[in-house]
């Protein structure tokens, strides 16, 4: 089931979170501190429920679920989401609800690391007007450009079209 994911592991670095959690309606200061923390996460079981524990220096967190049953979550910057947590081909994945909008973690190992790829939709109005667009086409081929550096952590924030999905990528290692 979820075996492979059972234990301690540690943030390896972060570049750009905090960017993403501005697009999360973070606020200014809670964004100051969280992109400074280092998060240490355990996930364990107990029977057929999974928890995942994160703790910082800023603020620990803790879930408990069961494999494809939505429960009630409180985030980190205290969103209040309905969540569910599913195991496909090999990944968790954590869809998480609020006011309207989702986000999607998806948790899978590589190499020996825990690799957080965490994705929120964004709409945009699509009687933009033609500068409007432009602005926004510059946005995404900016963002798409910062993906193909190589470095062992990223959390990035892209500008999206309806439809499509801005991702943060994150691991850590055991």
């Amino acid at each position: 089931m979820c075996e492979p994911f059972l234990g301690s592991w540690k943030l390896i670095s972060s570049e750009n979170f905090e960017s993403y959690m501005k697009e999360l309606g973070v606020g200014f200061a809670t964004r100051k501190l969280g992109s400074l923390a280092k998060p240490s996460v355990v996930i364990s079981t107990n029977d057929d429920i999974i928890t995942i524990k994160t703790e910082s220096a800023f603020k620990n967190t803790e879930i408990s679920f069961k494999l494809g049953e939505e429960f009630e979550e409180t985030t980190a910057d205290d969103r209040k989401t309905k969540s569910i947590i599913t195991l496909d081909n090999g990944a968790l994945f954590h869809v998480q609800k609020w006011d309207g909008k989702e986000t999607t973690i998806k948790r899978k190992l590589v190499d020996s690391k825990l690799v957080v790829v965490s994705s929120i939709f964004f709409f945009l109005n699509p009687h933009l007007s033609t500068k409007a667009l432009a602005e926004t086409e510059m946005l995404i081929k900016k963002a798409a450009g910062a993906c193909k550096k190589k470095v062992k952590y990223r959390n990035m924030v892209t500008l999206l079209l309806p439809g499509q999905i801005g991702k943060t990528w994150s691991s850590f290692s055991s």
